[in-house]
């Protein structure tokens, strides 16, 4: 836990690594054959699909500048602002613990299925026989966090586990790098409770690492989304194509049509949702409405697809803690409109 700081960086440096295959959160609901044909079917030219789509496009655009900007005013609106601040200083000291508990719970999911982070991580890749036993190391790990008990040496376990990830599979690790982010949330406020001195030297990089603790997790949970959507709906695009097109038990019709757009400018414009909700996570925009609408389409995603809940337990749980966190003074909003002690509101 004390060595976060280096095995951060060792972390991005192994990220650059080539990586077997794996697939993306969108196709969790595809069968391998299906993900084998979506990667290996070259993508469909989605500038084409732009100029087809060109006034729909426009159109969607507008809408999108005109809810971003209109929230952004409410969020800096300073009755609103009196009017919540309160409530969300109440809600603030919270948000560690949930980080804490999400991040448990995502571990312990993992080890009962016997995988790493998403079933397209199976543990037996690459622990082999010993798999089991992992499964009840991250088990363990995960019950400490979630019970708070001895949390620096089970966030260190953690640590180590995700970087043997990274070593083999490489960049597509960028997927779940926000379980890093995590890690650096839990691992500071602990590591600043040091008191012999021979740690005095890592109590001094985690008192210099504590301010930047959810800085470091905007930007990793943004990374994780924008790198899922590159992954998913442009490089491999047509792994979205398919879960845009097929129709899925329980609906009398494909994803597309309930939506009123052609499949490739739904991908398309899910494409570009994505991103943006990643670039707002990292520069600090409007962080608690992009939380709630994340949770909102998360949400309807799980019910109409019918997926398993536990990959997701990271996609739900850090969303709510920055919405009891709110905002850091390095994030945009944080750092420009915060006034008086009271933040922008959404």
């Amino acid at each position: 836990m004390r060595k976060t700081l280096e095995l951060l960086t060792c972390t991005f440096g192994l990220l650059l690594l080539p990586f077997n295959f794996a697939s993306a959160h969108e196709v969790y609901v595809l069968s391998p054959d299906e993900i084998a044909t979506g990667v290996n079917t070259p993508p469909f030219d989605m500038l084409a699909t732009l100029y087809a789509n060109l006034g729909s496009f426009v159109f969607w655009g507008f809408i999108v500048f005109v809810v971003v900007s209109t929230i952004f005013f409410m969020s800096i609106f300073r009755v609103l602002e009196r009017l919540f601040n309160p409530f969300f200083e109440r809600m603030k000291p919270y948000a560690s613990t949930v980080a804490r508990v999400t991040i448990g719970l995502g571990l312990v999911a993992g080890a009962y299925y016997g995988a790493n982070y998403g079933p397209e991580l199976p543990l037996a890749a690459i622990f082999g026989e010993q798999a089991p036993l992992i499964a009840l190391l991250a088990g363990l790990v995960g019950l400490m966090l979630i019970a708070n008990v001895w949390s620096r040496l089970a966030a260190t376990v953690a640590t180590i586990l995700f970087l043997i990830n990274a070593i083999w599979h490489g960049i597509y690790m960028l997927t779940y790098v926000n379980y890093l982010g995590e890690f650096i949330v839990l691992l500071t406020p602990a590591s600043l409770k040091l008191r012999r001195a021979s740690a005095q030297g890592w109590h001094n990089i985690a008192s210099l690492l504590a301010p930047y603790s959810w800085v470091i997790l905007r930007i990793t949970f943004g990374i994780s989304l924008i790198y899922s959507s590159i992954y998913a709906k442009i490089l491999h695009n047509n792994l979205a194509l398919q879960v845009a097109s097929l129709t899925f038990p329980g609906h009398a019709h494909p994803l597309a049509y309930y939506f009123g757009f052609e499949p490739h400018f739904l991908v398309l414009g899910a494409a570009l949702i994505e991103i943006l909700i990643g670039l707002f996570y990292i520069f600090g925009v409007e962080i608690r409405w992009t939380s709630i609408f994340l949770l909102f389409w998360l949400s309807l995603s799980l019910w109409f697809f019918g997926e398993s809940v536990w990959p997701h337990i990271v996609l739900i749980g850090i969303p709510l803690a920055f919405i009891m966190h709110g905002y850091d003074k390095y994030s945009i909003e944080g750092y420009f409109f915060k006034r008086g002690g009271r933040e922008p509101v959404l």
